[in-house]
């Protein structure tokens, strides 16, 4: 079955991942623009990352067959850095314009403070000039009223609720976002926030009409497989196949073609993949024989 995987940062995963995904039907992957894991002090380093995005992390992804896009935007953890946050959303408005740019994300809130609201807003505003969905992350503490405040804030922004993409949801937010409009978004973990029998049992009781589910592995313990497993527990649960090639192909396709940059037919076959190509002089190889790792 093939897979779009909307909510992967694999700029910290290794090539091994990207190998693994493709195995398991991977057909592509959306890449958030977020936090490193410690905060940036300058706008440059930001620069730098979204440039990597667009550059090198597409390229990587495409020797092993996986079509790489992604999202731009200021995170909300470092919304709250004065050293960086206006910097950024100078910058953003350029790279919003890039052919692989689907989207404005991640962006919402986390500690939940007057500045992430602030930039939080501001980047939604940006999101309806560049005529762009959003991909909104929703707070891991105090969940439910994470959800509440992002809500509100994007009835205000004025745009679309079908441009919506409201993530880290779970059973208690699904209530709160099933009649919005919106695409809900589930992010499945090994040991937090959702698991796969967690997830199928919410598809069992709520179907699969907007709903989005993704791995959001990252740097920290997280698996970039986890979408392929949470297609067994659906299978073993007995949900139909159409139903589940609808949440994982079908319903990310239908969201981030609101860009205007996607198309289905675009992921008809595999990225065209050549391990011995060089992106600016440099290869996944890393001095290795291509013949004996030629996919």
């Amino acid at each position: 079955m093939r897979i779009f995987e909307p909510h992967a940062h694999m700029f910290s995963r290794v090539t091994d991942d990207y190998e693994r995904m493709a195995l398991c039907g991977v057909r592509a992957v959306l890449e958030p623009a977020f936090w490193l894991g410690q905060n940036r002090t300058s706008v440059g380093t930001f620069v730098d990352y979204f440039d990597t995005l667009l550059g090198w992390e597409r390229f990587r992804a495409q020797q092993f067959g996986i079509h790489h896009f992604c999202t731009m935007a200021l995170n909300p953890r470092e919304a709250n850095d004065d050293r960086v946050n206006a910097d950024v959303l100078a910058v953003l408005p350029r790279y919003l314009e890039k052919d692989s740019v689907l989207g404005v994300g991640e962006i919402g809130l986390d500690d939940q403070t007057p500045k992430e609201e602030k930039f939080f807003a501001e980047q939604v505003q940006l999101a309806i000039r560049h005529d762009l969905p959003v991909l909104v992350h929703t707070p891991h503490r105090d969940k439910k009223k994470g959800f509440e405040r992002c809500i509100d804030i994007l009835k205000e922004s004025g745009i679309p609720m079908e441009r919506v993409l409201l993530d880290h949801g779970n059973e208690i937010t699904i209530k709160l976002t099933r009649d919005l409009g919106c695409y809900s978004g589930f992010s499945i973990y090994p040991n937090t926030k959702m698991d796969p029998l967690r997830m199928s049992k919410i598809v069992v009781e709520y179907g699969v009409d907007r709903m989005i589910i993704n791995s959001a592995c990252d740097w920290g313990v997280s698996d970039p497989l986890m979408i392929p497993r949470t297609i067994v527990k659906l299978q073993q649960a007995r949900v139909p196949d159409a139903d589940i090639e609808q949440l994982v192909w079908k319903n990310p396709i239908a969201f981030f073609a609101q860009s205007g940059r996607l198309q289905e037919n675009d992921l008809a076959w595999p990225a065209s993949a050549d391990l011995r190509e060089t992106f600016e002089g440099n290869s996944v190889l890393r001095g290795q024989d291509p013949a004996a790792l030629q996919p």
